[in-house]
């Protein structure tokens, strides 16, 4: 496990840690917040997309619903086979998420596929 400025708070760690990296073009893992949420990543093509999940999960596999934050960054100034690199920039994505607020995420999903008509309509 990969921390950062571990602190025992109420007989719980806090820190960001990062418990599985995988390296790679598609780099995979996850880990916890500061404030010990916990959070996935992966890389798809050249970009880094982070999701931050709510405390206290009913199951160990979250879906959709439980989702509060997230972020996407590039990553195609980052070594992605090696571990370090890859650990820096998702704690920076971490620090960068924008959180999801119920209307949001209701929201998203229709403007996303909007979009996607609107892209067809244009290339008619």
């Amino acid at each position: 496990m990969i921390t950062d400025d571990s602190v025992f708070h109420a007989g719980v760690e806090r820190g960001f840690a990062i418990e599985q990296v995988t390296t790679g073009a598609q780099a995979s893992g996850f880990g916890t917040t500061e404030d010990n949420r916990p959070f996935a990543f992966r890389v798809h093509k050249s970009t880094l997309y982070l999701e931050i999940y709510r405390r206290n999960l009913p199951t160990p596999v979250p879906d959709k619903s439980d989702v509060t934050a997230v972020s996407e960054q590039s990553v195609t100034e980052i070594d992605l086979t090696d571990e370090r690199s890859i650990v820096a920039a998702v704690r920076d994505a971490v620090t960068h998420a924008g959180d999801l607020s119920t209307g949001t995420r209701d929201s998203s999903a229709v403007r996303s596929f909007l979009g996607r008509v609107g892209s067809v309509i244009e290339s008619i």
